[in-house]
């Protein structure tokens, strides 16, 4: 049997229902064949494999809470810290209901390799809650999040682990966060990022991971010889990613025609509104069925997905998992013909098979939405020194990392015969930096 075979064995057996972690460790580790088989067995030797996929720390804790009506709940905290092997831990915290080891452990095992991307000494961690911030009140918010720093302030620092927003946390929570944090220790320091530019935040954040998608996409349209302006896009979700992703493919010219949430999505034939999206989703903080009654052209369909539409690009920016083998063959049939993932793995295995056979441009997450943690990586940098950039300065930064990892995914898939297979390339080229951190600390 394979050294991979065996680790993939290994994952299954240690991890019997963890589906989504198993299923990252599975897209990752098959992509790295043809680095593992050239060098097999230094790397058996060293049980590399089996020390990348198993997390150096998991951390799980209660969060116990009061409501408005004075009764005490209790959720869930987790803080897993990967691997630190080319810097501190570095990747966000989510407050959603879905939200378990299983996603944790997958969401923290990509960061590693999008954070080594980067190109930005940041190692892979991931954190969160099972809370649901949707409906509850603004004390009930900050006192759950000082509840959750409570336990996690033992766990992070500014040279070790430094968390940011991630779904159902933004930078309401991460000020409420940072603020007990300094409380508990006494400590002003850049030890959370995404923070509101008042108290250390940079300028770009909020956009990066949006506008850092549309660099990275219109860069393999470029260079596959097409253009992205006049070109129908859809989109899924209605978040930041979404949002930024919507406003900068309308600047680079394209024709942005859906958004959604959790209930269903719009579509737009004339182009999202994103005057109108953003005061819903921002401002008032409502469902995206809000957008009918401001725009009488527009649809919603209710509990449906986006990917019928007839598009020439798509960008899903919602979640894990939210295109399916179904989904993939109705975007090819409709005339896909480029997915760039602005979410953590949107795809599942079966849609991905279904890209590459049709040979249309696919960039994987890693790639594709590194935008949000290099900013954030650009704000410790901005608070270690001190000093805050101007959002031309960080913008220009954000579009030069996205472009070399274009040509770092690029470099990787062709240095092994594996021409615009950009997963296979985005992860050994995440990989062989980490595996060679790795080989040069010593068994650790």
């Amino acid at each position: 049997m394979s050294y991979i075979n065996e680790v993939l064995e290994k994952v299954k057996k240690n991890n019997p229902h963890e589906k989504e972690f198993i299923q990252a460790v599975t897209e990752v580790l098959e992509s790295l064949r043809p680095v593992i088989e050239k060098n097999e067995e230094k790397y058996r030797n060293l049980a590399l494999l089996e020390r990348i996929v198993e997390p150096e720390r998991v951390i799980s804790f209660r969060v116990p809470w009061q409501d408005d009506q004075g009764q005490v709940q209790v959720n869930r905290g987790y803080r897993v810290q990967f691997n630190s092997a080319i810097g501190p831990y570095k990747g966000g915290l989510r407050f959603h209901p879905s939200v378990n080891q299983s996603i944790m452990k997958f969401l923290a095992f990509e960061q590693i390799f999008k954070n080594s991307l980067t190109g930005l000494p940041i190692g892979g961690g991931k954190g969160g809650s099972d809370f649901d911030p949707r409906g509850r009140s603004e004390r009930e918010i900050m006192t759950f999040c000082q509840s959750f720093m409570n336990e996690l302030y033992r766990h992070i620092g500014a040279n070790s682990d430094v968390p940011a927003g991630d779904i159902g946390v933004g930078a309401r929570e991460i000020g409420y966060l940072y603020g007990q944090y300094k409380k508990l220790t006494g400590q002003y320091e850049g030890v959370l990022t995404g923070k509101k530019l008042s108290f250390g935040g940079s300028l770009a954040r909020t956009e990066a991971t949006g506008y850092g998608l549309l660099y990275i996409t219109n860069e393999m349209i470029q260079k596959a010889g097409k253009e992205l302006k006049g070109k129908t896009i859809v989109v899924s979700g209605s978040g930041n990613v979404a949002i930024y992703a919507i406003e900068k493919a309308q600047q680079l010219g394209g024709k942005v025609v859906t958004c959604s949430d959790s209930s269903g999505f719009i579509y737009d034939e004339n182009g999202i509104d994103l005057d109108t999206l953003k005061r819903i989703k921002l401002v008032d903080r409502e469902r995206v069925s809000e957008y009918v009654k401001s725009n009488s052209n527009a649809k919603f369909y209710a509990n449906e997905k986006p990917w019928k539409v007839k598009c020439d690009i798509a960008l899903p920016c919602a979640t894990q998992n939210e295109i399916d083998e179904n989904d993939a063959k109705a975007l090819i049939s409709n005339g896909c013909w480029c997915i760039a993932e602005g979410a953590n793995m949107p795809s599942t295995l079966e849609a991905i098979k279904i890209y590459q056979d049709a040979a249309i441009l696919f960039m994987p997450a890693k790639a594709a939405n590194a935008g949000g943690v290099a900013v954030s990586a650009l704000e410790m940098s901005q608070n270690s020194e001190r000093l805050a950039w101007s959002f031309e300065e960080v913008d220009r930064q954000l579009k030069q990392i996205m472009l070399e990892i274009y040509n770092k995914v690029t470099v990787a898939a062709d240095r092994y015969g594996h021409h615009n297979n950009f997963v296979i390339g985005a992860n050994i080229a995440g990989f062989e930096k980490v595996a060679d951190a790795m080989e040069s600390q010593g068994i650790v």
